[in-house]
C-alpha cells in the first residue's frame, strides 16, 4: 500500500524554481508536494497530478496540482538531479494553469529541459 506524506523540502524547491525561472503562469500556492513510499512503479521518479475542471467545479476549488515524488527513487538523487526532475514535472503545467496537463511531446525536447536545469543550477545557492 502506498503511503503519502507532505514534502515541505520539495515544496521549497518548487517555489524556488518557479521564482528563479520566472514561471509566471504557475501559481505556487496551488502546487502541493507529497512524498510517496511503496509505489510499484518500476521507472517513475516523480509524477504530477492536476485537478480537472469537473473536480474543480464539484469541489468549488481553483486549478491545483500535486507533485508526488517517489521516495525510493527521488531521495537518493543528487540535488541537481532533483532540480531536473522537478523542472520536468513543472513543464507539464500548461500556460493556462487550468488544472490540465501537457503531454510528453516536442515541448519536452531534452535540450529545453537541459537549458532550464542549467539556468536553475546557476540561480541556486
Amino acid at each position: 500500500m502506498i503511503e503519502y506524506s507532505e514534502a515541505p523540502g520539495v515544496k521549497r524547491l518548487v517555489d524556488d524554481i518557479v521564482d528563479r525561472l520566472s514561471l509566471f503562469h504557475i501559481v505556487p500556492q496551488f502546487i502541493y508536494c507529497y512524498r510517496s513510499k511503496g509505489s510499484k512503479s518500476k521507472y517513475a521518479i516523480a509524477r504530477i497530478h492536476g485537478l480537472s475542471k469537473a473536480w474543480q467545479r464539484a469541489l468549488r476549488e481553483p486549478p491545483s496540482y500535486i507533485i508526488e515524488v517517489i521516495s525510493e527513487r527521488y531521495d537518493m538523487l543528487s540535488e541537481g538531479e532533483k532540480q531536473r526532475i522537478i523542472i520536468h514535472e513543472l513543464l507539464h503545467i500548461p500556460k493556462t494553469f487550468s488544472g490540465g496537463l501537457r503531454p510528453h511531446n516536442t515541448f519536452f525536447h531534452n535540450q529545453i529541459l537541459k537549458e532550464m536545469a542549467e539556468a536553475q543550477k546557476r540561480g541556486l545557492k
